[in-house]
């Protein structure tokens, strides 16, 4: 799946949209704080185009003919504009890729100076790629696009300085800088899990404030909707040595009641630890966001339209997903051969049960973008195009070529968002032949969102 450039320029006002119409008014209409078309040519390369640029006047009502005098105030009229729609620049850049000090980039200082970066240089946008925790079972080397739960955050990412900061460490107890290159993800998470796991402990036990942040945490119900799944599954997950939940004991695997509450009752502490090692994702997270949205930068996340087969998200809501009886994949995700590959690409993800998603009102989906809004200012959706019609290979096959394309949930799934969560900025990925699909080009439409070149901007549904 394909990942922006390093530089979004996103539309604006003082470019104005396109439009085909030649018309112009013979008459224009002025009141008070009443905007007045005015028209700008706009030379493309298959025509020149006029288009209406709004302005407002402050005259007093009144109708002016072809000819009349135009109210006193019309040379100070100027064009008013959006700034939801302004042109924007910004940088991609995975946190991990900052210099940390322990092997990986983090939350803590060097955060903080590339937003300063990013504010002195006259930037506004800084996006993302996924914020969840990598797969660590089938070497998928750090890649955030292969991880283990679509909400979740990847603790990795906290900072040991700050925890230092938050009396939760000491500093005696920080090791050793690590000067490197790329990042060795076993060798980071060997570093780092045990002092984020001892500091997560140290949290629990204690008393005041920070502690009473985390109860609130763990009880928000935007929160646990998706949390105590996650943390059952790891808790499972880290007492068997299985590949995937599939190979897991029936009664785990079909999630029996008796099996979970004893895995409640033995696995107390590590579901606690899980936790509160969110938590401290969560507050270290939005402690960046904030003097983002302070600097006036806005956080654009990544969000893969699909999720790992070995994960909480599959695992606890299997109805929601093409499997068989016994839970395996019917069909799996991909795309046809392309300039990446004579085979087409076999990403392996289970494909989503659209029909049984629809019935429950798409429920999975608005959590995950409710908590997407929670993390972000506004958020990419990765291969958009797999909600207008997706490519579905079958389980067993070697190679994506033997797929076929299926339609996907379309407007409904739009609309059913829209009611629930609200206004929600969201990124729709271009990849150039997007536009050329008949379903994409309905979708885009039926939303209210342009293609590539038209980009009339209802929803706040953009074009990357």
């Amino acid at each position: 799946m394909a990942v922006n450039s390093s530089l979004s320029l996103l539309p604006s006002t003082l470019s104005p949209k396109l439009s085909n119409s030649s018309s112009i008014p013979t008459s224009t209409h002025f009141q008070p704080k009443t905007r007045i078309p005015f028209f700008r040519h706009f030379q493309m390369t298959n025509g020149v185009f006029l288009t209406p640029v709004s302005v407002v006047s402050t005259s007093a009502s009144a109708v002016v003919g072809v000819g009349d005098d135009l109210p006193p105030d019309y040379g100070d009229v100027f064009p008013q504009a959006d700034p939801s729609e302004r042109r924007r620049a910004g940088v991609v850049l995975h946190p991990t890729s900052f210099r940390g000090p322990h092997g990986i980039g983090d939350f803590g200082e060097e955060a903080f100076r590339f937003i300063d970066w990013l504010h002195e240089a006259g930037c506004s946008l800084w996006q993302v790629l996924p914020l969840v925790p990598p797969g660590r079972k089938a070497n998928e080397e750090g890649s955030p696009y292969s991880g283990q739960d679509a909400n979740c955050g990847n603790t990795l990412l906290i900072s040991l300085e700050e925890l230092v900061n938050d009396g939760l460490l000491t500093k005696e107890e920080l090791p050793k800088p690590v000067d490197s290159d790329r990042v060795n993800y076993s060798t980071v998470a060997d570093l780092k899990d045990p002092l984020i796991a001892k500091a997560a402990e140290r949290l629990i036990r204690s008393e005041g404030e920070l502690k009473s942040e985390l109860e609130d945490f763990r009880n928000d119900p935007d929160i646990s909707s998706w949390l105590e799944d996650a943390a059952y599954f790891a808790a499972i997950d880290s007492s068997l040595n299985a590949f995937s939940w599939y190979e897991w004991p029936e009664p785990l695997k079909n999630r029996h009641l008796a099996a979970l509450e004893d895995i409640y009752q033995s696995k107390q502490h590590f579901i606690n630890i899980f936790i509160a090692e969110q938590f401290l994702f969560q507050r270290q997270w939005q402690k960046v966001r904030k003097y983002a949205q302070m600097k006036g930068i806005s956080i654009m996340g990544d969000m893969p339209i699909y999720v790992g087969y070995h994960s909480a998200d599959v695992w606890a809501n299997k109805k929601h997903f093409l499997l068989n009886k016994n839970g395996f994949p019917l069909e799996v995700s991909g795309v046809p051969p392309d300039a990446f590959s004579e085979t087409g690409q076999l990403w392996d993800s289970p494909l989503y049960d659209w029909k049984a998603m629809e019935k429950e009102g798409f429920s999975w989906w608005i959590r995950r973008m409710r908590r997407a809004q929670n993390i972000y200012d506004e958020f990419r959706i990765d291969h958009f195009r797999g909600l207008a019609g997706f490519w579905a290979v079958p389980s067993e096959a070697k190679v994506a070529m033997v797929g076929r394309w299926k339609a996907g949930p379309g407007k409904s799934f739009f609309d059913a968002i829209f009611r629930a969560a609200g206004k929600i900025n969201i990124i729709a990925e271009d990849l150039l032949k997007l536009w050329e699909s008949v379903q994409t080009k309905k979708l885009y439409h039926g939303i209210g969102a342009g293609g590539p070149d038209l980009k009339p901007y209802n929803y706040n549904l953009y074009v990357s």
